[in-house]
């Protein structure tokens, strides 16, 4: 008897996601070709490689990375690390970006993954072929330079964080000052002396407001949500921009404000410019990609996985839970439903988040929901479910945040055991 054919898998993208898938398939030899990750910058890392360069890079692809100079982590490495490679632990809790590049390179490293790694390849078109796939990709370098290549499955680890979203406002295209979104921020300098107004208080808007707040003229954040604590008493909180007017920024509760900067903190698009929607039966928006069965495959493809859409997520842990649920499908221990059932439970999912929402976007957002959907991929792919301090911890510290913005990075924890944490104190304590 002939042992079977070994999968061959194309992983799009050499960032955290990628790093991850291609760890877990080159960890199962028995099933697996040593996989192909297609990366279209110089180095591993995806997002977390830092580059002062903003617009388009020097081999005249579009900068991915939307990492400021001076950001740190919004979780702590305890909440953020794949749960087969902690951080080193005599470093803080939360991180410098150069803290979690270095991770990534150590975790690559341990695991052997840059022989896998094809840098400067970017993903031109994935298309289904033969009862699999046809992956063309070209060389940065030189895109005359080009391949196609067949695999059995694909992982889409190319992130989303990458293009921007730009708000639908009346009148910003006549904002008469400097216009831009977070992706092109880098550090605080540049706007020394500039009223500056923020659109969004995600984590972005929120660091950057902060880090603003010494060295401009005035600082306001405008968001739709409560107030928030513990922002420098320099920074005003204003409801959402209406429209703008030149150099005048108009709120929802009719108030206006001179602006010198608008920098909108809006968040990103998702964008697969490799991927021909129809042909795969997928809708895909800038604020969602659907039908998707849990978040990760289309009923009618289900050898084309989709890694890290969700948001509001501690994204290595989910990364790492979303692979091993995916792999175990693809050696036939996790069974999918048949194509009609994943579709009906993709069509519920969506009408219930149009009845509550009332529109496609946050349609991937899961939050708190995160802990019961990684524990069911546990559950019916069969591997060790991520450990319930996991979720503890989360919540302990979305509780300092809200209490003080400005210092709830200041504290250290320790995780004791798979159920208990503790906080070791404030970073700097002796």
């Amino acid at each position: 008897m002939t042992a079977p054919e070994k999968l061959r898998v194309a992983v799009i993208g050499a960032g955290a996601a990628g790093l991850c898938a291609a760890r877990h398939i080159s960890a199962q030899p028995e099933a697996f070709a040593p996989p192909v990750v297609f990366e279209a910058s110089s180095r591993i890392g995806g997002t977390w490689v830092y580059t002062e360069e903003t617009g388009q890079g020097p081999d005249g692809l579009p900068i991915h990375s939307s990492m400021y100079r001076d950001l740190r982590t919004n979780l702590p490495k305890e909440v953020m690390a794949f749960p087969d490679f902690p951080f080193d632990p005599s470093l803080p809790s939360f991180l410098p970006h150069g803290d979690v590049l270095a991770y990534l390179e150590q975790y690559a490293e341990h695991f052997c993954l840059q022989q896998h790694v094809r840098l400067r390849w970017r993903v031109d078109a994935v298309c289904p072929s033969q009862g699999g796939w046809d992956v063309t990709a070209s060389w940065v370098q030189d895109q005359q330079v080009q391949t196609t290549e067949h695999f059995d499955a694909i992982f889409i680890c190319s992130g989303h964080y990458s293009d921007p979203f730009m708000p639908s406002i009346p009148g910003l295209g006549t904002f008469s000052g400097q216009l831009l979104h977070s992706h092109e921020y880098r550090s605080p300098e540049p706007f020394a002396g500039c009223a500056v107004v923020l659109l969004g208080a995600g984590p972005s808007g929120v660091d950057l407001a902060l880090q603003l707040a010494p060295v401009a003229r005035q600082v306001t954040l405008s968001h739709q949500q409560p107030p928030l604590a513990g922002l420098p008493e320099t920074v005003l909180q204003a409801p959402p921009v209406a429209a703008v007017a030149g150099d005048m920024v108009q709120f929802s509760n009719g108030t206006k404000q001179r602006a010198e900067v608008l920098l909108l903190c809006t968040g990103y698009r998702y964008h697969f410019p490799f991927l021909a929607p129809a042909c795969l039966g997928l809708q895909l928006t800038e604020q969602a990609v659907l039908p998707l069965y849990q978040h990760l495959l289309p009923p009618r493809c289900p050898k084309l996985f989709f890694i890290g859409l969700c948001q509001q997520v501690c994204p290595f842990p989910l990364f790492h839970c979303q692979l091993r649920f995916c792999l175990a499908v693809l050696q036939g221990t996790c069974p999918l439903p048949p194509p009609a059932d994943m579709q009906a439970a993709a069509e519920e999912e969506l009408q219930q988040h149009l009845a509550k929402e009332g529109s496609l976007k946050h349609l991937h957002r899961l939050g708190e929901r995160q802990w019961g959907y990684c524990q069911e991929l546990a559950q019916l792919a069969g591997f060790e479910p991520l450990p319930p301090v996991l979720k503890e911890l989360n919540a302990a510290v979305q509780t300092s945040r809200a209490q003080n913005i400005s210092t709830y990075r200041s504290l250290n924890y320790r995780v004791l055991s798979a159920n208990n944490w503790e906080l070791v104190g404030a970073a700097g304590d002796g």
